[in-house]
């Protein structure tokens, strides 16, 4: 490809991402440019936006752009717009992410008490967790893994990107639930919750993943 060739395609690639409604992996812009080998201007790209007030970033395979991390509270909007998970739904998208595709029962095994659907249905709407097909044992329970909305989300590029104990501790993510995310990663069982009676509802603790907007 001669360097003409490529200025054109870097900049229909930078165009195709800027209208874009949502992230956009490889494949989908290269289908959009009519099967164009695009990773080239992506980096070219990348690099040409590596000092600028926005960035192109790649989160769970799609490429987006988005303001640069030192300029973010310039274009926070004073609203907070919260989205609160119980402790359930917490510890259970831990386990998902740390430990995907799990199944229900190998959820209820890693917690040590009974998880309602109710708590996968919420992970399910909030587009973090998703069913990617059945267990080939009796039963043929289904499993579930987490969605490149949940990368995104999280700023991972991949989940070989997930943090360390020592890392969420240094954060302070894990109060409320150290006890819980310790186990969960080192496979183990939470011993931070008891199971309820079956006639009696799960008593959830709210822990805010508040976010505030940004102007990506």
């Amino acid at each position: 490809m001669s360097e003409s060739e490529l200025d054109e395609l870097v900049r229909a690639v930078e165009a195709t991402l800027f209208a874009a409604e949502e992230p956009m992996s490889a494949e989908a812009i290269a289908t959009h440019l009519g099967g164009a080998e695009v990773r080239p201007a992506l980096k070219a790209l990348q690099e040409h936006y590596a000092k600028r007030g926005v960035r192109l970033v790649e989160y769970g395979k799609r490429w987006q752009f988005q303001t640069a991390p030192d300029l973010a509270h310039l274009l926070r909007r004073e609203r907070e717009q919260p989205r609160k998970l119980s402790r359930a739904a917490t510890e259970v998208l831990a386990i998902v992410a740390y430990h995907e595709p799990v199944s229900r029962a190998e959820i209820e095994a890693i917690r040590g008490v009974q998880t309602s659907g109710g708590t996968l249905d919420v992970l399910m709407e909030a587009g973090w967790v998703r069913v990617v097909g059945r267990r080939e044992v009796p039963g043929r329970p289904v499993i579930y893994a987490t969605t490149p909305e949940f990368l995104i989300h999280f700023s991972l590029e991949s989940r070989r990107d997930l943090p360390g104990i020592d890392e969420l501790r240094a954060a302070g993510l894990l109060d409320p639930v150290d006890d819980a995310y310790e186990a969960l990663t080192s496979g183990g069982s939470a011993e931070t919750d008891e199971p309820e009676p079956a006639d009696e509802p799960e008593e959830d603790e709210f822990v805010p993943l508040a976010h505030e907007e940004s102007g990506d």
